[in-house]
């Protein structure tokens, strides 16, 4: 009767010391559960790499946002070379100028750089407002955003224009691209 008692209770012994041991070791690749700084305080690891992990997020966020700045710059200067580097040449986009169609590839924008934005000689002022930015590993993001446009129309006037934007950018070789957009609001035109 002991060696059959001893028998039921072996794998709930076992369990109990495996998590046990589980519980106790550390987890951060076999360093101490905490990390002393120069000045003496101790640190978690799993706090410092959070912090870490939130800087490199951040940084992420704002290089997402740079390079989007960068493509609203080169359209509103008319420069297609600038916007063809930044985007795939496939790219998709839904926009007020499609009329409700998904267009692929970069003739649709051609149009207009060369016959809207490159003719235009009247300063064009750009505002993101409220970049809400996807991390998707580290080779894609998405940015969704309002854009507000001041520009001077043909008479003289100042106007502005509002869109929604949301911008899909996918990394190759280290340089981002635009793979989809799709603009919502205000048509790119200028001279209303």
């Amino acid at each position: 009767m002991p060696s059959l008692l001893f028998a039921a209770f072996v794998p709930f012994f076992l369990t109990l010391l495996l998590l046990s041991l589980f519980v106790l070791i550390p987890r951060s690749g076999g360093k101490s559960g905490s990390n002393k700084k120069a000045d003496g305080v101790k640190e978690s690891s799993e706090s410092t790499n959070t912090t870490i992990e939130d800087e490199d997020t951040r940084g992420r966020k704002q290089d997402i946002i740079k390079v989007t700045e960068q493509l609203i710059e080169a359209i509103s200067n008319g420069d297609f070379e600038s916007y063809t580097k930044m985007c795939d040449p496939a790219v998709t986009a839904f926009e007020p100028e499609a009329l409700g169609n998904l267009v692929e590839g970069l003739d649709f924008h051609r149009f207009y750089f060369e016959n809207l934005w490159s003719k235009n000689s009247k300063p064009v002022h750009t505002t993101i407002l409220n970049p809400h930015i996807h991390l998707v590993g580290d080779e894609a993001a998405c940015i969704a955003y309002v854009r507000v446009t001041q520009y001077i129309d043909s008479n003289g006037t100042p106007r502005t224009a509002q869109s929604e934007e949301t911008r899909v950018w996918h990394r190759r070789d280290g340089k981002w691209q635009i793979v989809h957009f799709h603009r919502s609001g205000s048509p790119s035109t200028l001279s209303n």
